[in-house]
């Protein structure tokens, strides 16, 4: 344990090393961290259906007469009758021949990756990917080459120089970047990935539910539809639940059902969480003025802090990264802004690159413009308190 003790040390010397806090009420647009209420601007409920009582109500039912637990894994005894209609309803959502629920976006990211690609195939992935394409991709046991964020030129270069000496290629970006807030150049990576025969598997963890005419994702908004063979997304963010999916061609389901090790060998979800899936995707569909008060509030929120000097990078989403560079510089920023009743937590390496560690803000439909309007000048004032601009 001497070691492990150690380790920990340098971390904190670094202000790297990370505690867990006791959080209470984190889908209200006021949380409670450690006994302190906060303006939570750090949680991922971007329309608010985490509280829903329509979701609630359905995983209560459901689980009165189904029990809390799945009991084994679905292809065992764990795949409840409620499965098949959440997922053949979300295929329908999706606009797509089917889908599959996995217990997490990061089971879903993992098992996928590493059941498409392995030894004699590559995978080409941005190089901002989230850590679970990465976990996902060095399980495979593919040839990995990343490409620059967002630079639909260099994978070109990549895929020209490797695609010929592989077997299967498989593209893998997000959508909405976690970090950044920003787009992936979505029309510009369907056509490399067919000019080249790749697979191009898209993560919509944050695009599902805020983007699209009834919050399909960015892809079904740019009209790609099944153009991108492979669609993950969780549950876990603006659909206010928990639990991840892949939407594809059927042959592609099926496939993963035999194929994907995270699928197999975990327990299926528990009969109220499905429940509460379908009863959010219904949600989601008739959140049309949720997401237009997101849109709204994001572009007034974020505008406000480029008045005041920070960097917000390259966002253009309801992810507002603010730049602080330093570690020490910006754990001082975040000490301050939840001393002021702003909760917003830094992000730092290695989730991010050095240098570049930052607050992300994210907002919710269901908070008050006055609030949120009260804690922008909070996080501009904190910065120049904490030496992030002068």
């Amino acid at each position: 344990m001497e070691v492990l003790e150690a380790d920990l040390a340098q971390r904190a010397e670094a202000g790297l090393r990370r505690r867990l806090k006791v959080a209470q009420a984190a889908h209200s647009p006021w949380v409670s961290l450690d006994g302190r209420w906060l303006l939570n601007l750090a949680s991922n409920n971007y329309l608010g259906l985490a509280g829903d009582p329509a979701l609630i109500e359905a995983m209560t039912a459901a689980t009165v007469s189904g029990g809390c637990g799945a009991t084994a894994s679905r292809l065992i005894v764990g795949n409840h009758a409620a499965y098949r209609e959440v997922e053949d309803y979300l295929a329908r959502f999706k606009g797509i021949g089917a889908a599959l629920l996995f217990p997490s976006g990061y089971h879903a990211n993992v098992g996928t990756i590493s059941a498409l690609a392995g030894r004699g195939d590559v995978v080409f992935s941005d190089k901002l990917a989230h850590a679970s394409i990465i976990d996902g991709i060095v399980l495979s046991r593919a040839d990995h080459k990343r490409f620059r964020h967002n630079d639909s030129e260099h994978l070109s270069h990549l895929l020209r120089k490797y695609r010929p000496e592989y077997r299967r290629a498989l593209i893998v970006t997000e959508s909405v970047f976690s970090m950044d807030g920003d787009v992936a150049p979505l029309v510009e990576l369907v056509a490399l990935k067919e000019k080249y025969n790749a697979w191009l598997m898209v993560d919509e963890a944050h695009g599902a539910g805020v983007f699209g005419s009834q919050g399909q994702g960015l892809v079904h908004a740019l009209g790609l539809g099944t153009t991108v063979e492979v669609q993950m997304g969780t549950f876990s963010k603006a659909f206010g639940c928990v639990g991840g999916y892949i939407a594809g061609a059927n042959a592609l389901i099926d496939y993963l059902v035999n194929s994907s090790r995270s699928f197999i060998y975990s327990t299926g979800l528990p009969p109220g969480v499905v429940a509460a899936i379908g009863a959010a995707i219904r949600a989601v569909e008739r959140a049309q003025a949720r997401r237009k008060r997101l849109r709204e509030h994001t572009d007034r929120f974020r505008r406000l802090l480029q008045a005041g000097g920070l960097n917000t990078g390259a966002s253009t989403t309801q992810i507002i990264p603010a730049i602080g560079g330093e570690v020490g510089v910006t754990n001082r920023w975040a000490e301050l802004l939840q001393e002021a009743g702003v909760a917003a937590v830094p992000i730092r390496p290695p989730t991010v690159p050095a240098g570049r560690a930052r607050l992300r803000f994210s907002l919710t439909s269901e908070m008050a413009w006055n609030d949120l309007e009260w804690a922008a000048g909070r996080i501009i004032a904190m910065a120049r308190a904490a030496g992030v601009i002068s």
